[in-house]
């Protein structure tokens, strides 16, 4: 099914790949740019104090160091088409926790500085820093003692070893933590920290950059929700497919060649057996357009008496429901026609099952009764296109008597009919989906659905030696087409 497009405007379509890249060139040059203008020694006066100044533009140029880092690491992971995957101790804050997530701070207001004074005990904070903390300036800023008390349990252990290691022995800080805001607003913050020395080598103070990465950490959480997201689903519709296909394949005739049906049943004497052989082969021809199973089946089984039971159907759906929905009417058709029942009979008990069934859905099927003695064929249909007959080169659609979907109308009649093959005659039974759907006769009267290319495939036939011959004619045929459903195809040859 294709995506909604918005009428008004166009799709948004993912970047080219060029474009990627001269991205990722301008954000290393922007990076590596920042070691020019990042003061590398301090400067110090009489006191051996750091300006404040200078210790203001070291961080900036740190912090801006961060944030490129961050951008190409982001568009190194578009380019490459892989969601980004999430750190072991990260854990992102909730998007509907905070009213104020959905209209994004402006960037100044992400950013703010502080310096914890460990001699005065006195404690400078920016604006920036206070609307961060959505703290009032005359509340006045917190203390190294008091900021614990903002940041959530799970995160003050890693928060007070960073501090620690900071102000004992003098190691810059670079951590995440989370807060909870007076109003309620959870924020994740990034901290930059490094100590002040003294004159003797001691930490007098500890300055830092904070910056709110919240909307940032926001948009990772909802990039990995969607891939586990899809992943999840990649593999539940992986699961589901293998049990169809296991299932399809435990129902259907588990054949890998020609079948053939000698008719040596109770009753039939040895000639009139041979006589009237079928020589079979069927094939299945899965869909293109989905990789999910269809309902499609066929099926060839000599009964008890001698007859033989030839059908093939089509249950609406795919994968998993499909599949068992199949394996319950094939079921059905084959223990009713062990019982002897007929094809127009068999046609109204399975449209009666599946118009009670718990899970309803529309199904076709076409089901033939073949007597070897006179090679007579009896035949019945519910919604399905009719069998095909060729003989000498000819070709020939067999008139369909009367029978609607099964599962369509409760109580429905379905009718029979009757053809008497010769030897060599060719009887291919097929579902809907052999062709592309504009590749088919009449698709507005689903009893003339046959593909054109199959009829004309007589001439070819009329050379043929074995019904796998022709079947490999018709998978040749249809085989690399682009089909819209699955489909399946019964070859049986009067070999006597």
């Amino acid at each position: 099914m294709p995506s909604h497009v918005d009428a008004d405007r166009p799709a948004s379509q993912p970047p080219e790949r060029g474009a990627l890249d001269a991205l990722i060139r301008q954000a290393r040059h922007l990076r590596g740019g920042i070691d020019a203008v990042r003061p590398r020694t301090a400067d110090e006066d009489a006191r051996g104090v750091e300006d404040p100044a200078r210790r203001w533009q070291r961080a900036l140029c740190d912090l801006a160091a961060h944030q490129l880092d961050d951008l190409g690491e982001h568009l190194g992971r578009l380019r490459a088409g892989a969601p980004s995957q999430p750190e072991p101790h990260e854990t992102v804050p909730d998007p509907a926790a905070s009213s104020a997530a959905s209209e994004p701070p402006a960037l100044t207001s992400r950013v703010g500085s502080a310096e914890w004074n460990l001699l005065t005990d006195e404690v400078s904070w920016s604006e920036e820093l206070y609307g961060i903390f959505g703290r009032a300036p005359q509340d006045g800023p917190l203390s190294l003692d008091e900021l614990p008390s903002w940041v959530l349990p799970e995160d003050q252990p890693l928060l007070a070893a960073a501090v620690t290691d900071c102000l004992v022995d003098g190691r810059p800080i670079d951590q995440e933590f989370r807060i909870m805001r007076p109003d309620g607003a959870l924020r994740t913050l990034h901290l930059l920290g490094e100590p002040v020395l003294d004159g003797q080598g001691g930490t007098a103070a500890m300055w830092a950059v904070l910056r709110d990465v919240s909307e940032l950490r926001r948009s990772e959480l909802a990039v990995r929700e969607i891939h586990e997201t899809v992943r999840r689903e990649r593999h539940a519709a992986q699961a589901e497919r293998r049990l169809a296909v296991e299932l399809q394949e435990t129902v259907l005739p588990p054949w890998r060649g020609p079948q053939r049906i000698p008719h040596g049943g109770p009753g039939r004497t040895r000639d009139a057996a041979a006589g009237g052989a079928l020589d079979i082969a069927s094939h299945y021809l899965p869909s293109t357009a989905s990789a999910m199973i269809g309902g499609d089946w066929y099926d060839a089984l000599e009964l008890p008496d001698g007859a033989t039971l030839l059908s093939a159907g089509d249950l609406t759906g795919h994968g998993v429901a499909a599949a068992s929905g199949m394996a319950m009417l094939l079921g059905a058709v084959r223990g009713m026609a062990f019982a002897g029942v007929g094809p127009g009979a068999l046609m109204g008990h399975l449209n009666q099952l599946l118009d009670t069934s718990a899970q309803p859905a529309l199904g076709s099927a076409v089901c033939c009764r073949y007597e070897p003695g006179d090679r007579t064929l009896t035949w019945s249909q519910a919604g399905h296109p009719s069998p095909v007959v060729f003989r000498d080169g000819t070709t020939r659609v067999l008139d369909p008597p009367r029978g609607v979907l099964l599962g369509a109308t409760s109580g429905s009649a379905y009718g029979q009919s009757t053809e008497v093959l010769e030897p060599g005659d060719l009887l291919v039974l097929h579902t809907d989906g052999l062709a592309p759907r504009g590749e088919r006769m009449g698709p507005a009267d689903p009893q003339h659905t046959a593909p054109e290319r199959l009829l004309e495939l007589g001439d070819r036939f009329a050379g043929a030696r074995s019904a796998q011959e022709c079947l490999r004619m018709v998978v040749e045929e249809f085989g690399g087409r682009d089909r819209e459903d699955d489909a399946c195809v019964l070859i049986a040859r009067v070999t006597g």
